[in-house]
């Protein structure tokens, strides 16, 4: 069976139609990010910039060819983190996220209490 519709036609129309399903993808991107699993990650950013301000309007905020932030968040990318954090600040700004951060310590492994001792 065949989709009608491509994945990032309906991932737009979602984000036109619910504003905060752009802040839940966002979210869950950056989670990715901090779990570790940067290929997920920036395929999720990826999905956020095509269906919002685009690579084009992208590079422009960035002052940066397209061809490289599509290098960048390529399943093989590699972008500095002045470039990662560059793009998480355009598209916070261009879609009006606030992004909250809260820390919690996790209980200590009894194996790490003992190497610590």
């Amino acid at each position: 069976m065949s989709l009608t519709k491509l994945f990032k036609d309906t991932v737009k129309a979602r984000i036109e139609r619910d504003p905060a399903f752009a802040a839940a993808l966002f979210q869950e991107a950056l989670s990715a990010f901090f779990e570790g699993d940067t290929a997920l990650g920036k395929s999720l950013l990826r999905d956020l910039v095509n269906s919002t301000i685009g690579f084009e309007g992208l590079a422009q905020e960035m002052n940066k060819p397209s061809k490289s932030l599509h290098r960048m968040l390529a399943p093989s990318g590699n972008p500095t983190m002045e470039n990662f954090f560059q793009v998480i600040h355009v598209i916070q700004k261009n879609e009006g996220i606030n992004v909250q951060l809260n820390a919690l310590a996790k209980k200590k492994s009894k194996v790490r209490q003992r190497a610590l001792a």
